[in-house]
């Protein structure tokens, strides 16, 4: 009977998903996490170790570790590679000066055999804030044409006015849908 139930399951997609929402600090994660969960901005403190919550979306549970980004605390994402699903790398597209840092850690996770197959999406935050980069200055500097075997994709993001979630994650539930 238990097979069976676990087939249903499958079949219909309500198998938690494990992701991960990794950037650096001050990138918004937390804010994002949270308007994901509830629907509104929370007020956040700078994230020391992490946060677990359930996201639902559509008939997609999401159990959503967010980790802190601080420099002594990202050395210790690889901890929690194992089984994930899917990466949230949130980016401060404000942050000209440490978007570099950022390239460099996105691909230093993917050299990781943990995340292989693990879906990416990247949430270009604070495009409400005039003077941000745009979504192609992001992704240049970034260098993400260099992903050529990862299934990724980018959004325009606001975590404060909610811009781009809904969007990303609709893709999300979609590429993670469609694999086994």
């Amino acid at each position: 009977m238990g097979g069976l139930i676990s087939y249903f399951s499958q079949l219909f997609g309500t198998r938690e998903r494990r992701i991960l929402i990794l950037g650096l600090d001050g990138a918004g994660k937390t804010t994002i996490l949270y308007r994901l969960q509830v629907g509104e901005v929370v007020t956040t403190i700078p994230t020391i170790g992490f946060n677990v919550e359930t996201v639902v979306h559509k008939n997609l549970k999401f159990q959503v570790w967010d980790l802190g980004g601080q420099t002594s605390i990202r050395p210790y994402w690889r901890c929690y590679y194992s089984n994930t699903d899917a990466i949230i790398y949130v980016v401060d597209s404000m942050d000209r000066d440490r978007i570099g840092i950022s390239k460099s850690e996105l691909f230093a996770m993917f050299e990781e055999p943990e995340l292989k197959k693990a879906v990416l999406v990247i949430l270009a935050n604070k495009q409400d804030i005039e003077g941000a980069m745009t979504v192609a200055e992001v992704v240049n500097a970034l260098g993400l044409q260099a992903l050529k075997d990862k299934k990724y994709q980018i959004f325009k993001a606001s975590a404060i006015k909610g811009w781009g979630l809904d969007e990303s994650m609709e893709w999300l539930s979609n590429a993670l849908a469609q694999q086994k």
